[in-house]
């Protein structure tokens, strides 16, 4: 009899679905000189960089598309080195996001996936560096907004629209996310 019960009781958790995972992942630099360095007066506290939209690409993603391969994908496709990324809207079915979860270096970041949990997308942002992409995401259900750095396992449920403003090839952003440069 209670081989029955432990036998039922484990069929019954085959049928649960997937839960919210989280794990966090720790950026040191592998040297805690490095990671401890104070702000350089050699680097300005903040830098602009003026340019001019070339064009506006929209891009439209179907059911079951990983967003983040197919914002890479079309990055290729299109051509583009470098971009803002003005907006997004949709929906996902699932979705892993990592934000910052601490406030000294080196720096951790906090991955949260679920991947059968279904969510409205409200806002995008993030810029393409040469090619190299960086984008957030905002998403919400009926409980909460949150969001993150964008992640492999955010898939596309009724569609997604990112619209990215293209800018000149030739402008230098390459420190707009270096965390060493400081």
């Amino acid at each position: 009899m209670k081989h029955l019960i432990l036998i039922a009781l484990l069929g019954s958790c085959l049928a649960l679905p997937a839960q919210e995972t989280r794990h966090e992942v720790i950026h040191s630099s592998g040297n805690p000189a490095v990671d401890a360095k104070p702000n350089s007066p050699s680097v300005p506290d903040a830098v602009a960089v003026t340019g001019h939209f070339q064009r506006i690409v929209l891009l439209r993603f179907k059911y079951k598309t990983d967003l983040l391969a197919g914002l890479q994908r079309m990055i290729r496709q299109e051509k583009i080195r470098n971009a803002v990324i003005l907006s997004g809207f949709g929906s996902v079915r699932g979705y892993q996001v990592h934000q910052v979860s601490n406030r000294d270096f080196p720096s951790h970041d906090l991955f949260v996936k679920n991947p059968t949990a279904p969510a409205d997308i409200i806002g995008m942002s993030g810029i393409v560096m040469d090619g190299r992409l960086h984008p957030h995401i905002t998403l919400a259900n009926e409980d909460k907004a949150f969001g993150g750095h964008l992640e492999p396992g955010t898939t596309v449920f009724t569609f997604a629209v990112v619209t990215l403003g293209v800018l000149e090839d030739n402008l230098d952003m390459k420190h707009f996310d270096d965390s060493t440069y400081r």
